[in-house]
């Protein structure tokens, strides 16, 4: 089997990286296609993945209109010399353009619902893999999964946290640390949010610095009064390093989820919904979510101070991360029959949605 896998974002890797092994490992061929925006090259070099770079990533409105066209051909280019059995990606439209072009299927995972992307990719797909929440998504080809995608990569019985990444982040022995994650806010399902204020970034730090240890880990560029709190680590690294924090303080997605199938207390502040992370707040109380608002940017800042201070709260996010592995499945391993049981896995579900909770027995 042939898989052509397309990564749009360094989580990406992440989610598929597990995957692609255990393909490999049987005998398949499986390649990476990716656009360079953080540091997507580097995971893929570092888990010794087979990639090529469609280039680099472009911004605006007019750069992002230029780059369906350019990476949709670079795209298809590669698929004619690696020929294709199915293309896999994270609700990429640049994969699912080429793989009409090549008559090949291919499967989408979908968990942030941007749907200027989905609008794009979803008449080019056969089938759309996304959570069982209720999300606005309603399709004959939506099939979903009881979890989310950080299971894939962050799922215990796949991912065991290196506690030496303390030393590296030049932590005394039970020093509290907090993880402050910012985005660029330069993607196209960005439009119309603000983020954080430097001035509330700011207030936080200070706060957040007279309990604990403070590392921020930005995608673009921090104003010099914040530099020197730049996280350092190995992009690989990131997870041992929300591992063993004691807050991750966001205006992001993916850290909080992955926070939650961590262990680690997160605080989110995003005026978007994030089904995800909505489950893990409601059913299982792991984040707390706050709007832009200037008012909920304080509230979220008081929040944040109060987790650091709380005592045991480790010992209590591990009781409800542990509950919230034992209701979902192991990601990998149904993408890993999904695909290789390509299309009858896709039948089976429509027909019995309930067959992919066997995936949950499996895990454990």
């Amino acid at each position: 089997m042939r898989i052509l896998i397309d990564i749009g974002h360094p989580a990406h890797v992440h989610l598929f990286r597990n995957l692609a092994r255990e393909l490999i490992h049987e005998g398949s061929e499986v390649l990476f296609t990716c656009r360079e925006k953080e540091f997507e090259k580097e995971l893929l070099e570092h888990y010794s993945l087979p990639y090529r770079s469609l280039g680099k990533k472009y911004t605006g409105t007019a750069g992002k209109v230029f780059g369906i066209f350019k990476f949709g051909i670079r795209e298809y280019v590669e698929g004619l010399r690696f020929k294709p059995d199915i293309l896999l990606s994270h609700g990429s439209y640049i994969a699912a353009h080429a793989a009409a072009f090549l008559r090949r299927p291919h499967i989408a995972l979908e968990d942030t619902f941007n749907f200027e992307q989905i609008y794009l990719y979803k008449p080019f797909t056969k089938a759309i893999i996304t959570g069982d929440f209720d999300h606005p998504l309603k399709s004959g080809k939506v099939v979903s999964y009881t979890g989310c995608h950080e299971l894939a990569y962050l799922h215990p019985g796949r991912f065991m946290p290196d506690q030496s990444v303390l030393e590296a982040l030049g932590l005394n022995k039970g020093e509290k640390y907090a993880v402050m994650r910012f985005v660029s806010w330069k993607a196209s399902h960005d439009l119309g949010h603000k983020g954080i204020s430097l001035e509330n970034k700011m207030a936080a730090v200070r706060l957040f610095s007279d309990i604990a240890r403070v590392f921020i880990s930005s995608e673009g560029a921090l104003p010099p009064e914040l530099e020197k709190y730049r996280l350092l680590t190995a992009p690989h690294r990131i997870h041992d390093v929300l591992a063993f924090a004691s807050l991750l303080w966001t205006d992001s997605f993916t850290m909080p989820s992955e926070c939650s199938v961590l262990g680690t207390p997160s605080v989110v502040i995003h005026n978007s919904r994030s089904f995800p992370l909505e489950v893990q707040r409601d059913r299982y109380g792991l984040c707390f979510t706050f709007s832009e608002s200037e008012d909920d940017q304080i509230r979220a800042i008081q929040k944040g101070e109060s987790l650091l201070r709380q005592e045991g709260i480790r010992e209590e996010w591990l009781v409800k991360r542990d509950r919230m592995i034992s209701e979902n499945i192991d990601l990998t391993a149904f993408l890993h029959w999904f695909v290789t049981n390509w299309p009858d896995s896709f039948a089976r579900l429509k027909k019995n949605p309930d067959y992919q909770k066997l995936f949950i027995k499996s895990s454990h």
